[in-house]
């Protein structure tokens, strides 16, 4: 072990000394005795970060790998923190869990430090949707909330999304003062794993009853519903939670005609039959559309583990079925429900939207055309949710989402929710349908109405410490040197989120930019491209998000313009990394 470095040696002994279980401290004995220093500098080299989704990364022993250590000291950290700052109050959490391996273990690991340290919790029976957590937390009159889930990660990952008063995901001062406190943690013998049963409670179908109740709510288009009542849906929770509540939701919505993908129903960590659990990527849909092929569906969606993220597909006008990505299926909730409160008179100039910076401007520009404001937030639903609780009693929220396939209908939750999506894709699909229309025909409605924008997410994977390394350098080599043109696009404004400043490339002149300090770089082109640059805060990625836009004249030139706009993010995709 010659090469590995001192503070991951340390780091290694403290473990393989230290008051850990056998099992842990002979997979640790066993990297090192095969020589294994890269997966050992990969488990040890820091510790597990709050990132933009909580705690999130590979199971296994070490400190940057979730396990019942890592998980422990974040909720002994997260039991300080509130007991510091409720320090008269009985202090309540919820705790749910998705499919994922394990997520039933560390959820139970979490109650028993959460309990042992005097603190009440109300632990859902079974798994539930990450939306319902943050539903129950203010339902219950919970302080915070923890849900065991890796998203859309693959099977390998777990996590733990920490959550506040308000149902919303921790944001700044919270998050780093709670990982202040876990850093006090001296040791594992500080945190408390001892069960206390007297200060847990089983909670389960009233929580599941409410919530559903709270979404029926929400319907903007009943007749609708009733006349296509037998709208053919196929749904897929891809082994996750979504089964639990959504079909049932789509029911009282009073959708009859829903078919489950019967291979992809029961929950299963391993996700046997996709290589991701992800509804942004076409291969997880597959069972789902060739299941709405056979029975000819209207409408294809598919939740992911936690049932935060949907993604959907549509028959086009040629009766295919095309996949729509996290900007367009947005773009089309909250333009339907702009739209539903406008003609039911109900816009007062209080009303208001919310989206991340990297979420199609298509958004903001619909919004503008109804008066009606639209927040930009830094990337991360937990900012939506911020906004929301700041506003909340002041103005009226409608909806919110994000490119990465989460939104939000109502002030139910302060977290993204495919439950709610899904009922609220499906109304508008039979609204749509009721006037002898689509979904897709909409879409095309409004690029015709408002301009075609299109956007593309580009990912690239740098595993490992190495990695990091490699992202944090491309990025300071965007910030030093930033591109001067892109796409064949004069670039002329830059923002710089880490330093808050926006710079006019023609001026010189610097501005504030009103939002927390965050990794993110953005370029805005002279033709009004945006093309934003950030590190993932779960994942060992860098992400790209271009966006490009331009006039439609007719729908008969429709796939020719999106072709060209394909054709230009490559080219700026060139210009940025080669």
């Amino acid at each position: 072990m010659q090469n590995l470095e001192p503070s991951v040696l340390s780091k290694v002994n403290q473990w393989l000394e230290g008051n850990y279980d056998q099992e842990t401290k002979a997979a640790i004995q066993a990297m090192l005795d095969q020589g294994q220093e890269t997966a050992l500098t990969d488990a040890f080299y820091k510790d597990l970060e709050f990132g933009t989704g909580g705690l999130r990364g590979i199971m296994g022993p070490g400190s940057n790998r979730v396990n019942k250590y890592t998980l422990g000291m974040a909720t002994q950290g997260l039991s300080n923190y509130l007991k510091k700052i409720y320090p008269d109050e009985q202090i309540k959490v919820a705790i749910a869990h998705d499919s994922r391996n394990n997520s039933d273990l560390f959820a139970s690991l979490t109650a028993d430090v959460f309990s042992a340290n005097g603190i009440k919790v109300y632990f859902f029976e079974g798994l539930r949707p990450t939306p319902e957590l943050s539903f129950a937390i203010r339902a219950l009159g919970c302080h915070s909330g923890v849900m065991l889930t890796a998203s859309h990660n693959p099977k390998e990952y777990n996590g733990y999304k920490a959550y506040g008063r308000d149902g919303g995901q921790l944001v700044a001062p919270h998050d780093k003062n709670v990982i202040a406190e876990v850093q006090k943690i001296n040791s594992v013998d500080d945190i408390q794993f001892s069960r206390n049963e007297a200060n847990i409670e089983k909670i389960g179908e009233a929580i599941d009853q409410a919530y559903l109740e709270a979404l029926v709510k929400l319907s903007v288009s009943q007749e609708a519903i009733k006349r296509q009542a037998d709208l053919k849906i196929v749904f897929s929770p891809i082994h996750g939670t979504g089964g639990v509540l959504v079909p049932k939701a789509l029911e009282m919505y009073g959708f009859t005609n829903v078919t489950e993908v019967e291979e992809q129903s029961e929950p299963d960590g391993n996700f046997p039959t996709v290589v991701y659990p992800n509804p942004e990527e076409h291969e997880a849909l597959t069972l789902a559309l060739n299941k709405a092929k056979s029975i000819d569906a209207d409408l294809v969606m598919a939740t992911d583990p936690d049932a935060d993220r949907v993604g959907i597909a549509v028959k086009n006008d040629a009766g295919d079925f095309v996949l729509l990505n996290g900007n367009q299926t947005g773009t089309l909730l909250i333009h339907y429900m702009l739209t539903a409160w406008e003609k039911a008179g109900k816009l007062t100039d209080k009303e208001y939207i919310t989206k991340t910076i990297v979420t199609s401007y298509l958004i903001d520009k619909i919004a503008a055309s109804k008066n009606v404001e639209c927040f930009n937030t830094l990337t991360g639903f937990k900012y939506i949710g911020e906004i929301m609780t700041k506003l909340e009693g002041q103005r009226q929220f409608i909806a919110g989402g994000e490119e990465s396939y989460g939104y939000l209908v109502g002030e139910h939750a302060r977290d993204k929710d495919a439950v709610v999506s899904c009922t609220m894709i499906a109304e508008m699909t039979a609204y749509y349908k009721d006037k002898g229309s689509s979904l897709y025909d909409a879409l095309i409605d409004l690029y015709l109405e408002y301009g075609i924008y299109k956007e593309k997410l580009i990912a690239i994977t740098k595993k490992g410490k190495s990695g990091a390394e490699e992202i944090k350098a491309l990025m300071e080599a965007l910030r030093t040197t930033p591109p001067q043109t892109l796409g064949g696009g004069k670039v002329v404004t830059v923002k710089d989120y880490l330093s808050s400043e926006s710079t006019d490339i023609a001026t010189g002149v610097k501005t504030n930019i009103d939002l927390p300090s965050s990794n993110v770089l953005q370029f805005f082109t002279e033709d009004g491209s945006i093309i934003s640059a950030r590190p993932s805060g779960t994942e060992p990625k860098i992400k790209f998000y271009c966006s490009v836009n331009g006039e439609l004249a007719d729908r008969e030139s429709f796939k020719a313009k999106e072709k060209s706009l394909d054709e230009k993010i490559d080219l700026i995709m060139s210009d940025l990394v080669g």
